[in-house]
């Protein structure tokens, strides 16, 4: 019997469903709201804030969650939303999509890795 690889991707959908869910609203109420109305400082978003943030080992951490998990979460939901489009799903679309979303979680963490270099 053939082991599936389903669980691996139901758990990094899961996750990515967490963070959707509990991070996204907290970054879109602060750098879409909260600091265009000025309740916040603007001046703690320019680049070397952020540059500063990013590189440091927990803005590092918070940064590959927020951008990897969510993407995992979108293919996922994308690969089972053909099934249930009525198309019917190949290797080649199991490929596409989950090697989309292991490029650019390979691709954020090459270039985080890069900014934390510079």
């Amino acid at each position: 019997m053939r082991r599936s690889d389903e669980p691996i991707y139901w758990g990094l959908f899961g996750a990515g469903g967490v963070v959707c869910a509990m991070l996204l609203p907290a970054l879109i109420l602060v750098t879409g709201i909260l600091i265009p109305l000025g309740v916040l400082d603007p001046g703690k978003m320019d680049y070397a804030h952020v540059h500063a943030f990013v590189t440091s080992w927990y803005g590092f951490i918070i940064t590959l969650v927020v951008i990897i998990f969510p993407i995992w979460h979108a293919m996922h939901r994308i690969y089972h939303g053909l099934h249930d489009l009525g198309v019917r799903t190949t290797r080649l679309h199991h490929y596409l999509c989950y090697g989309f979303a292991f490029f650019v979680s390979a691709a954020t963490f090459v270039l985080l890795i890069q900014m934390c270099g510079s």
